[in-house]
């Protein structure tokens, strides 16, 4: 017996069973979401190999977080990508010795080091989103139309169900680290 809010008690009720059809009709959409997430990163892979230059993808994410993010601090791009500030540091180095982001200090905040991309960095990550963007645009022109009319509806209910959960990058960034309003350029 368990007690009720007004000290009256009643019997504890088992809980419903698990409907067995709809936990295994999510495993298999888990499933195919999870498949469809490998192939958006081999095809981010193939079009970082379709450039001239000799990129990670974790190093390509940093770009596309500037890219979307704008300047930000080096805790905000840990962050955005997951990992402590020691391994953000390095990827930055990297990309700087590439020429591809700059870093400058923060003229509001001295102890702060801005990150941004450079025009070469902006220009390369162009060309990957774009080569990425060619592929899967081919992709989906393979499905015949009905299959196509019916993922349209599944993606967008999968992306505002990832919304519901806080999943922006651009919310996320700002939440953990603080996104810069771009000091380097203030407006005026």
């Amino acid at each position: 017996m368990a007690q009720h809010e007004h000290g009256v008690e009643r019997p504890l009720e088992d809980p419903a069973p698990p409907d067995e059809g709809a936990d295994r009709e999510a495993e298999q959409v888990t499933l195919a979401v999870m498949a469809a997430s490998r192939l958006i990163v081999a095809l981010s892979a193939r079009a970082l190999a379709s450039v001239d230059v000799s990129l990670t993808l974790p190093q390509l994410r940093s770009l596309v977080a500037l890219h979307t993010c704008g300047p930000i601090n080096l805790a905000a791009m840990a962050a955005t990508l997951g990992v402590n500030s020691s391994t953000a540091l390095r990827m930055v180095e990297r990309l700087e010795s590439l020429g591809l982001i700059d870093r400058r200090v923060n003229p509001d905040n001295r102890r702060q080091v801005v990150l941004r991309l450079t025009s070469a960095g902006g220009e390369l990550v162009d060309r990957v989103l774009s080569h990425r963007r060619a592929e899967i645009r081919a992709l989906v022109e393979r499905l015949p139309a009905q299959q196509r009319a019916g993922l349209l509806p599944a993606l967008r209910a999968l992306t505002a169900a990832a919304d519901d959960l806080g999943l922006d990058l651009m919310d996320e960034t700002s939440r953990l680290a603080g996104l810069v309003d771009n000091p380097l350029n203030p407006a005026p």
